[in-house]
């Protein structure tokens, strides 16, 4: 039975979004070719949608409609996005099932579907600014270090390459651990915590937010050094909102993809602040970001800077982690037509090696030159990996592809 978080509210109309759809066999590094998919009204379980995806694992967008755009304009607005279920059928794999698939008003929603040989069922809750999840306990926005061991990062923090969630509150032992990339896990929570219709500013301000609190926890080693096994719980009254399989937005994710590596701090400390944050209306605290309120103040056309210093303090700054974890070569400057270089070269093999697995990409001569074919290649990538198709190897693009090389090279 749906619990008060899930349960269905019949869709409305006034607005569309658009669903893209990835499936993979277990992992990023295998495409699902013919994969049927299904998509239902959850009101009547009428199939709106059904087709088979393509070599790449994948189907055209899928035009859906939505409730009006002023339902997430307004704290006391009726539901702002409506919802959809999923069912992915593949031979040799169990069915997935998805259920509550969000979608708002003028955004693009990416639901990736992982198949397994186990059944998989995932229900995705309400958005916490629309559903009821406990308030965030409050905690001190500097952390004590514990003594240093191996998995403390000294003297900086860097970027993990994966988070392990623990799905339930710090001290119940049977919640299950997920282990995902550190740019999934942040696309998760801003998709979970906040209404990707919002101004741009207002989300990137929030998912820089978001990116600090996990990285307080990831430097501090929060739990670790308690004695658990994981980074950080999905309970909103220790951490933030997560939940395994969920589809993520387009808007979110390039965000998350410019900014991942950076982190609000001060001058005089040496880590990410522990960035709290509530509502603002219902929950309203000193020194946490209002999510409403920062919405108005990127509609006034706040900076996302701005607005973070209207609430974590004027001599707050925003620092760039130096290393990725997992990353054998970080981000050296834009590559584009002309370009030359080792760089241009990594390019290039890293994308002949995805193309085995992706063969939409075109395989190129590995001449460290930056030609027209190379830009060809990059272009298809980015519009594969859900990019700006621009065919310059900009940072997001950078770090996309050496997540997904690293993808292929490990899993096959």
């Amino acid at each position: 039975m749906p619990d008060s978080n899930t349960a269905p509210v019949q869709n409305t109309t006034g607005g569309y979004g658009l669903l893209k759809i990835n499936v993979f066999r277990e992992n990023v590094a295998q495409p699902a070719q013919n994969a049927e998919v299904s998509i239902l009204d959850p009101d009547s379980g009428r199939v709106i949608e059904q087709a088979k995806t393509d070599s790449e694992g994948q189907l055209p967008p899928v035009r859906l409609t939505s409730p009006p755009i002023e339902n997430s304009q307004d704290y006391n607005g009726e539901r702002p996005f409506n919802q959809y279920n999923m069912r992915v059928r593949l031979s040799d794999f169990n069915d997935a099932a998805i259920d509550n698939v969000q979608i708002y008003p003028n955004t693009t929603a990416i639901q990736n579907v992982s198949l397994t040989p186990k059944t998989q069922d995932i229900v995705i809750p309400y958005p916490v600014l629309w559903g009821d999840f406990p308030d965030k306990i409050p905690e001190s926005e500097i952390k004590k270090l514990p003594f240093p061991s191996n998995l403390v990062v000294l003297p900086e923090p860097v970027v993990p390459s994966v988070i392990v969630v623990h799905a339930g509150v710090p001290t119940d032992n049977t919640a299950a651990n997920y282990t995902v990339s550190f740019k999934d896990y942040i696309k998760n929570v801003a998709s979970s915590e906040i209404y990707a219709s919002w101004p741009k500013e207002t989300l990137k301000a929030n998912i820089l937010a978001i990116i600090s609190f996990t990285l307080s926890r990831v430097y501090t080693e929060w739990y670790r050094s308690k004695g658990y096994d994981f980074t950080i719980t999905n309970s909103t009254a220790y951490d933030q909102a997560f939940t395994y399989g969920r589809n993520v937005f387009q808007e979110i994710s390039d965000i998350v993809d410019e900014v991942f590596t950076m982190y609000i701090t001060r001058s005089d400390i040496n880590q990410p602040l522990f960035t709290q944050y509530s509502d603002g209306i219902r929950v309203r605290r000193d020194g946490w970001l209002s999510q409403w309120g920062s919405k108005e103040l990127g509609e006034r056309g706040y900076s996302a800077i701005q607005i973070l210093r209207q609430y974590y303090g004027y001599d707050i700054l925003l620092k760039e982690a130096k290393k990725v974890e997992g990353v054998p070569l970080s981000f050296t400057g834009t590559l584009s037509i002309g370009s030359r270089g080792e760089p241009v070269r990594t390019i290039q093999n890293q994308l002949n090696r995805i193309s085995n697995n992706y063969p939409l990409i075109p395989k190129l001569v590995a001449d460290g030159i930056y030609g027209e074919k190379t830009a060809e290649s990059v272009r298809k990538f980015q519009e594969i990996f859900d990019l700006p198709v621009t065919g310059t190897v900009n940072f997001p693009t950078w770090y996309a592809i050496s997540d997904i090389y690293n993808a292929v090279t490990f899993y096959t």
